[in-house]
């Protein structure tokens, strides 16, 4: 979500190179936390894109070898370790995104980002990401800490559209921050006026 904080996984890579475009996007299903961080403490997000709902994303045009780069870090593996590419849409792990592309979704392990889902287009350009290969259903929800939540904020900020009060409610939608936090916590943590209360409902 924030460009600033994906651009340091880039930084990280074998490119560098910032995305050659970013914008928002709206996919069906849920973000939900569970898990622990060892750098944030508290919930880790996962996308369910079978689950009911809509989420609010970035999408990020990079290239395959940047793709394998972000999703080796998530896997905690090395950026270019066995990621040499046998065919123009193989980017290592194991994984072709020709395969991703057709099927939908691909399972690379059984660990946390290591399924690879489709999740639409953008123009004529598939879109895709890493979550886990469980269901929202299937793990044991986790409350997200605030500093991690504030990554989300600044890249729904970055994309526009949405005020203050609509992205705390959304956060505080999310199964795993539901019931954890409330609409003023999340707006007091954005640095935001809270609303008067004939709008608070």
């Amino acid at each position: 979500m924030d460009l600033e904080r994906l651009q340091r996984y880039l930084d990280a890579g074998r490119d560098p190179a910032a995305p050659v475009a970013s914008r928002g996007v709206v996919m069906p299903g849920v973000v939900y936390f569970a898990t622990e961080s060892p750098v944030w403490g508290g919930g880790r997000a996962f996308y369910d894109p079978a689950a009911d709902g809509s989420v609010y994303a970035r999408a990020h045009l990079i290239g395959l070898g940047q793709f394998a780069d972000l999703a080796a870090q998530e896997m905690y593996r090395l950026p270019g370790a066995e990621t040499e590419a046998e065919t123009e849409t193989d980017i290592g792990l194991g994984l072709d995104l020709d395969e991703v592309v057709r099927r939908g979704r691909v399972r690379l392990g059984p660990g946390r980002y290591e399924t690879v889902v489709r999740v639409g287009e953008v123009g004529r350009v598939p879109m895709v990401t890493f979550t886990a290969p469980w269901r929202v259903g299937e793990v044991e929800l986790r409350r997200p800490s605030g500093p991690y939540l504030r990554h989300f904020v600044r890249g729904l900020r970055a994309v526009g559209g949405r005020s203050d009060l609509r992205i705390a409610r959304y956060l505080a939608a999310c199964p795993g921050a539901a019931g954890e936090w409330a609409v003023h916590d999340l707006l007091a943590l954005m640095g935001a006026e809270p609303p008067d209360s004939h709008t608070f409902g």
